[in-house]
């Protein structure tokens, strides 16, 4: 009878402990699920023939280096700093477009190329790009976390190019440092959604408070209205 009963009371201790462990692993991996967070492209520009004509019109000019076609299309009242200095005549100043090599153009391009969405305010409609601005969740600090915009982007032990590769990321969420501590300028150091440290090139990675831009139509004419980065 005892031996009987301490065959029972075993036979439950192991079936808790699988339990315990089948739990415990659930709640594991349903942990790790949470934290996994992407963003996807998205690009709404597409669904508005005139304003698409209007984006392949000025992506054209800007690795043309067209700056009459670029000026033409600058809202006057143009906000590019979060100061008091708004304005066209600023805004040529500051991107150095009557001299010298502005990096205004290529900051442009990745931008345009980069998606978007359209939003309404006070009942106008206006369109914000890149989409890792204007989709980046609410929930997230914009000065801590970064979106991969590429698909199986490797992420390397160290800022190199031949490093060890400890993981790949497409389209994720993740903590980013674009500081380029140690002198890893073309990189960012990021922590993936597993935990995992490492780097990846900056062209993969972008946050949501680099540079983007809003334009709006006005009076039938599609203008940008706003080229700002920071918060």
């Amino acid at each position: 009878m005892v031996a009987h009963l301490f065959l029972n009371t075993r036979k439950l201790t192991a079936a808790v402990r699988i339990l315990v462990s089948a739990t415990l692993a659930v709640v594991l991996i349903t942990s790790a699920m949470a934290k996994e967070r992407k963003l996807y492209p998205v690009d709404e520009g597409k669904k508005d023939a005139s304003f698409n004509a209007f984006r392949e019109r000025l992506l054209k000019a800007a690795r043309e280096r067209d700056k009459k076609f670029l000026l033409s299309v600058i809202d006057p009242q143009i906000k590019w700093s979060f100061g008091d200095d708004h304005g066209i005549k600023g805004f040529r100043k500051h991107w150095k477009i009557d001299g010298g090599v502005s990096e205004l153009w290529s900051e442009l391009i990745e931008v345009l190329s980069l998606g978007g969405t359209f939003s309404t305010s006070e009942g106008r409609k206006g369109f914000w790009a890149p989409y890792t601005f204007s989709s980046f969740p609410d929930d997230l600090d914009a000065f801590e976390y970064a979106a991969i915009t590429g698909k199986d982007v490797r992420v390397r032990a160290r800022p190199n190019a031949s490093a060890q590769i400890v993981a790949t990321l497409s389209y994720d969420l993740v903590k980013a440092d674009f500081s380029g501590k140690g002198g890893a300028i073309e990189w960012a150091k990021v922590t993936t959604p597993g935990g995992k440290g490492g780097y990846v090139l900056k062209k993969f990675v972008r946050s949501p408070v680099d540079y983007r831009a809003h334009f709006e139509n006005i009076k039938g004419k599609w203008l940008m209205t706003v080229f700002i980065a920071g918060d």
